[in-house]
């Protein structure tokens, strides 16, 4: 099996890193991830410059795009042999229920997912986690499972582990996208200049986070796993938008 790696914290980050000697254990994998910090991404191509692409002393190859620049490249041209999955991460820091809107780490994985190959994207939770180590374990788990009984085509997976020693974890829960309260304000501030600047603000608070969630999951020290799909069409609300089509406009 020849395993993609990418993430959004850049090449140097400990957690892709980790992610690599582990799955290198049990497969061929190649490293291909953006040259700096590119979290909050999303799922934005580079189209306007070309990209530069650096094999690096330790194999990694490092990009000056976005992580779905790097999945892309990886997949489309840049290797030679082309992988059979992709996991991304694993991420600084969770990526837990609309988080996932915003992600370069979850982009990263659904730009695998979209040219054909099965995807895990994998976060630590934490604001300054350590026990990368239990990701990595959660990450072989995953892939162990994955080769047993391969993902339907249409599923990527978001997985959210605790910041805990791998002894300490309570088990796996699938789960579903818990939802925030809107963002906090911009932090406004001055350049050197005078300049007015922007910050901008921190994710919301759990709003939605009950049984059943991401967030309840993490919050019981249990690994969260979230089927996602590509297909964003809201199907039970097809014929209602027909009927809304149908009505007359006011005067």
């Amino acid at each position: 099996m020849h395993i993609l790696i990418s993430n959004d914290d850049g090449y140097l980050a400990q957690g892709i890193t980790t992610l690599a000697a582990a799955l290198q254990q049990f497969a061929n994998v190649s490293v291909v991830a953006p040259d700096k910090n590119r979290s909050a991404a999303s799922n934005s191509l580079t189209l306007d410059m070309p990209l530069r692409a650096t094999t690096c002393d330790n194999g990694f190859v490092r990009v000056d795009g976005t992580p779905t620049d790097c999945v892309h490249l990886a997949i489309t041209g840049l290797l030679t042999e082309e992988p059979d999955m992709v996991f991304a991460g694993i991420n600084h820091g969770a990526n837990l229920g609309d988080d996932v809107l915003y992600s370069g780490t979850v982009a990263a994985a659904t730009e695998g997912r979209f040219l054909g190959l099965p995807a895990v994207a994998i976060s630590l939770v934490g604001s300054d986690p350590k026990h990368f180590e239990t990701a990595a374990h959660v990450a072989v788990y995953l892939l162990k499972k994955i080769q047993a009984h391969p993902l339907p085509e249409d599923t990527l997976l978001n997985v959210n582990v605790p910041d805990v020693p791998v002894a300490q974890l309570n088990g796996y829960q699938s789960t579903r996208l818990g939802q925030r309260h809107k963002a906090e304000a911009v932090i406004q501030g001055s350049d050197p200049r005078g300049h007015t600047i922007y910050w901008v603000g921190p994710p919301g608070s759990e709003q939605d986070a009950g049984p059943g969630t991401d967030f309840d999951a993490i919050r019981n020290g249990y690994v969260s796993i979230t089927p996602l799909q590509l297909d964003l069409t809201r199907y039970d609300r097809l014929e209602g938008l027909r009927e809304w089509l149908a009505m007359e406009a006011a005067a």
